[in-house]
């Protein structure tokens, strides 16, 4: 016999697994937010999540080795990439059914990151860093470049801060 289970409850599971999220693994997470997706039925969030532990598997195979956290977090990176890339590609090739459903795997996607740092945030580190590493023009961008983005690795998108530092070396 099936027992019907109400949204109510599913959600509750849902927000209850998100609760947790900070004391378990990211990879635990998404395979909870799997299970929550697949109870529901939502079909776009189950292939999203079912493509994103393929890419991590497909990576620790690459590897032979299990991904940490900050690993899982450099293939969804990679993957919002590809999702970012395919959504301007059916943009202009007039398909914007295909793109609406990568915008929908986008955001679950974007779930798993952490906050974004807003551009006055990152123009305000920018301008420290120039400052300590005492950056004069274009040359000194990659010094630059890789102190940043030790700092900000997870936290800010590499193309915006790329930006940011052009125009601050530039004035």
């Amino acid at each position: 016999m099936f027992r019907l289970v109400s949204a109510n409850v599913l959600l509750y599971e849902l927000k209850r697994t998100l609760a947790f999220k900070n004391t378990m693994s990211l990879k635990e997470t998404i395979l909870e937010q799997q299970n929550a997706a697949t109870k529901l039925r939502d079909v776009v969030q189950i292939n999203t999540l079912r493509m994103l532990r393929a890419a991590i598997k497909n990576r620790e195979i690459e590897l032979r080795a299990e991904l940490d956290d900050r690993e899982i977090l450099r293939v969804i990176r990679t993957q919002i990439k590809q999702h970012k890339d395919s959504i301007h590609q059916y943009k202009e090739g007039g398909r914007h059914d295909l793109a609406k459903k990568e915008e929908q795997e986008l955001t679950i996607l974007g779930s798993f990151m952490p906050e974004q740092l807003s551009e006055e945030a990152i123009t305000h580190i920018v301008r420290r860093v120039i400052q300590e590493l005492d950056a004069k023009d274009m040359k000194d961008m990659g010094r630059v470049m890789k102190t940043l983005m030790m700092k900000l690795a997870d936290s800010a998108d590499g193309k915006v801060v790329s930006d940011i530092v052009r125009k601050e070396l530039a004035s």
